[in-house]
């Protein structure tokens, strides 16, 4: 095995059911909160702050997602982040569509003084995040931004901002995976282009990562766990499923509760740099 299957190997199945409060967008929601049940977590999708007082003595994690914003839903967003920085519940901010939308530029900059625990989007919206140019349309990545030179300016300029969030870890998703915090940095190599090809899986990677939060896990193997674990589920329901989209996501989604009974780690591709 390599370093990174050593690193995640023990991650799933969980070793508690943590209750994920998930803040997210109505497209999403349903195959976001069915893959938490499927990996072992429990969710909850409440997100009017008159609650919040009462959810947060219950839950063990937060996610963020800025997939669909309002004027409430911006409000209930910022307050969902005091909340948790007021209560030490771990969180994710997944900031969708970042690199289309200068409002979500700047709701991300406040959500990011209260230090969450793992920051990710594909790697355009990062790109956008670290003030590089972007090629991002909508909430969608470019294979633009994805080439060697553009992976590796990317790199460093996730470093430098890790060093001024020392406290948070950096997610960024494509064909290649880069994973970036204060002392340890890491490229993730698993999955199909077919998992581009059905909405929320990214949506779904931040959820699995708040859940494995949730449990105690560190904000880096909490990070490459998800991803990595997700991906290979991905590549099983290739093997099964050759043709079809809509079989294809069926079999992926099946696939969480499945893959984590076998030695899915030794699968796991990549590399620490």
């Amino acid at each position: 095995m390599n370093e990174l299957s050593e690193l995640v190997k023990a991650v799933f199945p969980l070793s508690a059911s943590p209750l994920v409060q998930c803040i997210t967008n109505e497209i999403t929601c349903e195959s976001m909160a069915n893959a938490l049940l499927y990996i072992g977590a429990k969710p909850v999708m409440a997100d009017d702050a008159r609650e919040f007082p009462a959810f947060f003595q219950q839950t063990d994690s937060l996610l963020l997602n800025l997939g669909h914003i309002s004027p409430q839903r911006e409000a209930n967003i910022l307050e969902a982040s005091r909340f948790a920085e007021e209560t030490h519940k771990p969180t994710v901010v997944d900031v969708v569509g970042l690199a289309a939308s200068p409002l979500r530029a700047e709701l991300t900059q406040q959500l990011m003084k209260k230090h969450p625990e793992v920051v990710k989007g594909n790697i355009s919206e990062m790109r956008a995040l670290c003030r590089l140019e972007s090629h991002g349309r909508g909430v969608d990545g470019s294979s633009l931004d994805q080439s060697e030179a553009a992976l590796k300016e990317l790199t460093a300029a996730l470093e430098v901002l890790a060093k001024e969030y020392p406290h948070t870890t950096f997610l960024a998703t494509g064909a290649v995976d880069v994973v970036v915090n204060q002392n340890t940095r890491c490229l993730l190599q698993n999955g199909v282009a077919e998992l581009d090809c059905f909405t929320g899986t990214g949506d779904i990677v931040g959820a699995m990562v708040a859940a494995l939060l949730g449990t105690g896990v560190e904000a880096f193997p909490a990070v490459a766990a998800a991803v990595s674990y997700f991906n290979c589920c991905g590549e099983k329901a290739k093997e099964l499923v050759p043709e079809g989209l809509a079989d294809f996501r069926q079999a992926t989604l099946n696939q969480l509760s499945i893959l984590m009974n076998r030695d899915w780690y030794k699968q796991v591709k990549g590399m620490l740099i």
